[in-house]
C-alpha cells in the first residue's frame, strides 16, 4: 500500500509528477488517435484501430469528434503551463495547492469523458462530466488570476534588473496576470456559442467556412476563440521561457511592456471579429507587439548563451560563438523554435493576409483549407516541442542523452514542419498535374519526423514508467529536491 501511496504523492503532488502524467496522457491520445489520420487510413490502419478499440465512428459527426479531441489535448497543455507557472512564480501555498488540484481533476475528466462520449457511443452523462471538467479548469483559471495579482505588496520587485513600475509592481507578473485574464475572457467567448449547440447551432470546423461570405455571429465567435486561445497558450509559454532563462535587463523591460500591451490588443481584436470587419487589423497590431516581445527574449537568451559559453576565451571567433550558442539543445531549442516559427507560422499567416484576394482566394478552396489547417497544427506542435524540451531540462537530462533528446526533437520536428509548410504553399510554384512526386516526398518527411518524435516521447515515457517501479529511482530524488526547494 505504501508503494502506491508514495508514487501517487509524487505523480499528483509534485510539479514534475503532474507534468509527467499530463504528457503521458497527451502522448497516449496523440498516438492512438493519430492512427485515425488520413495517411493511416490509406494504409488500412484506421479501420483496424476502430474495430480493435470498438470505436463508434459516424462520418456525419466528424466535426464534433474533432472539436472534443482538440479540447481534450489543449486542456492538458494548459494544465502543464499552469503547473510550470505555479512552480516559477511566487504565490501563496493555498493557491498553488488549490489550482493544481482543481485543474488536474478538470483536465482528466475532460479528456477521459470527452473522448469517451465522442468516440465510444454518445453517453450524454459522459458529455455532462466533460462540461464539468471544463468548468473546473475555468475555475482554476480564476484562482490563478487571483493568485497572480501583481499589485500585492508581497510580490514587489526589489532588484532593478527586472522590469517594474514606480510602485515596485513586477511588469513580468503584470504580463502573466494579463494573459490569465485574457484567457478567461476568451474562454467565455467560445463557451457562449458552444452553449447553443443543439439549439440552432451545429458543430463546424473553422477551415470549412472560411470562404462563406456571410457568417453568423456564433461562427465568427468560434473562429475568434480558436485563434486567440492558441495565441494565448503561446504567450504563456513565451513568458514561462523568459522566467526560466532569468530574463532581465533593458530588453526585459521592453519585452514585458510589449507583451502585456500586445496581449490586450490581440485579445480585443479577436473578440471584436463579431462586431467590426476590420478586427483583423487590430489582431495584426497585437501580433506585432507580441512578436517583438518574443524577439527581445531571443536576443537576450542567445546573447547569454554565447557569453556563458565563451567566458574562458579572450577573443572568441564567430565559430566559437555559434558552438557556444548551440552547445545545449534544451536551452537553445525553445528560442530556436520561436525563430523557426516565423518561417512556418507567422510568415505564412502574414503572407496569406496580405495576398488574400490576390492569391489565396484565387486558389481552389481545398488548397486554402490545407494552408489554414497546417498553419494551426504547426503552431500547436511547436508549442508541444518547446514544452518537451523544458521538461527534459526540468528532469535534468545530462550528457549524450540530453544531446540526443534535444537535437532529436529540434531536427525531427523542423523537418516535419518545413515539409508541411512547403505542402501548404505548393500551389505557388507547382501545378496540380505535376505535384504528386513532390507531395509524396513531403508526406514521407512529415510522417517520418512526427513519427520519430512520438518514438522519442514513447522512450521517455517508458523510461519514466520503469523508474517509478524502483524503490530508489530518480523520482524519489525529484520529490525530495522539490520538497527542499519549497521549504527554502
Amino acid at each position: 500500500m505504501q508503494f502506491v501511496k508514495d508514487r501517487f504523492n509524487y505523480l499528483f503532488n509534485s510539479t514534475k509528477g503532474l507534468i509527467l502524467v499530463a504528457i503521458a496522457m497527451i502522448g497516449i491520445v496523440t498516438a492512438v488517435w493519430g492512427m485515425l489520420s488520413g495517411p493511416m487510413a490509406e494504409m488500412g490502419v484506421r479501420e483496424v484501430v476502430i474495430k480493435l478499440l470498438g470505436m463508434d465512428i459516424v462520418q456525419a459527426e466528424r466535426e464534433g469528434r474533432i472539436i472534443i479531441l482538440y479540447h481534450s489535448i489543449a486542456m492538458a497543455v494548459v494544465a502543464i503551463e499552469v503547473y510550470i507557472i505555479n512552480s516559477l512564480l511566487k504565490m501563496k501555498e493555498f493557491f498553488k495547492t488549490a489550482i493544481n488540484a482543481t485543474i488536474t481533476v478538470g483536465y482528466i475528466l475532460t479528456m477521459v469523458f470527452g473522448m469517451g462520449f465522442a468516440y465510444f457511443g454518445h453517453n450524454w452523462a459522459f458529455h455532462g462530466v466533460y462540461i464539468f471538467g471544463l468548468s473546473l479548469i475555468f475555475f482554476a483559471g480564476v484562482l490563478l488570476a487571483v493568485a497572480l495579482n501583481p499589485w500585492d505588496p508581497e510580490y514587489r520587485v526589489t532588484d532593478n534588473a527586472y522590469a517594474h513600475t514606480r510602485s515596485g509592481a513586477s511588469v513580468e507578473r503584470i504580463a502573466f496576470f494579463t494573459m490569465a485574464i485574457a484567457t478567461l475572457g476568451s474562454v467565455l467567448f467560445g463557451a457562449i456559442p458552444g452553449s447553443y449547440f443543439g439549439n440552432g447551432f451545429e458543430a463546424f470546423l473553422a477551415e470549412n467556412v472560411i470562404r462563406q461570405p456571410h457568417k453568423t455571429l456564433f461562427e465568427d465567435a468560434v473562429i475568434g476563440h480558436l485563434h486567440i486561445m492558441l495565441t494565448l497558450i503561446a504567450v504563456a509559454l513565451s513568458l514561462i521561457i523568459g522566467r526560466w532563462l532569468n530574463f532581465k535587463g533593458i530588453l526585459h523591460t521592453i519585452s514585458m511592456h510589449l507583451m502585456w500591451t500586445g496581449t490586450i490588443v490581440i485579445s480585443i481584436g479577436a473578440w471584436s471579429v463579431v462586431v467590426v470587419e476590420w478586427a483583423h487589423t487590430i489582431i495584426y497590431v497585437g501580433s506585432v507587439l507580441v512578436m517583438l516581445s518574443a524577439l527581445m527574449l531571443v536576443i537576450f537568451g542567445w546573447g547569454k548563451f554565447i557569453r556563458e559559453g565563451t567566458a574562458h576565451l579572450a577573443k572568441p571567433t564567430f565559430g566559437q560563438k555559434m558552438k557556444a550558442l548551440a552547445s545545449d539543445p534544451l536551452k537553445f531549442g525553445p528560442l530556436w523554435q520561436m525563430v523557426f516559427m516565423n518561417f512556418t507560422v507567422s510568415g505564412v499567416g502574414i503572407f496569406m493576409a496580405v495576398k488574400l484576394t490576390e492569391i489565396m482566394r484565387v486558389m481552389p478552396w481545398r488548397e486554402e483549407r490545407i494552408t489554414l489547417t497546417g498553419h494551426w497544427h504547426i503552431l500547436s506542435a511547436l508549442i508541444a516541442t518547446i514544452i518537451l524540451m523544458y521538461y527534459g531540462d526540468m528532469v535534468n537530462l545530462k550528457g549524450k542523452v540530453r544531446q540526443w533528446y534535444g537535437w532529436g526533437i529540434i531536427i525531427l520536428s523542423d523537418i516535419a514542419f518545413a515539409s508541411v509548410t512547403i505542402f501548404e504553399l505548393k500551389r505557388l510554384f507547382i501545378s496540380e498535374a505535376e505535384q504528386q512526386p513532390l507531395v509524396n516526398v513531403l508526406m514521407i518527411l512529415t510522417d517520418l519526423g512526427l513519427g520519430m518524435l512520438l518514438v522519442i516521447l514513447a522512450m521517455v515515457m517508458i523510461w519514466r514508467l520503469s523508474d517509478l517501479f524502483k524503490g530508489k529511482g530518480r523520482w524519489t530524488e525529484e520529490a525530495t529536491h522539490e520538497l527542499s526547494e519549497e521549504v527554502e
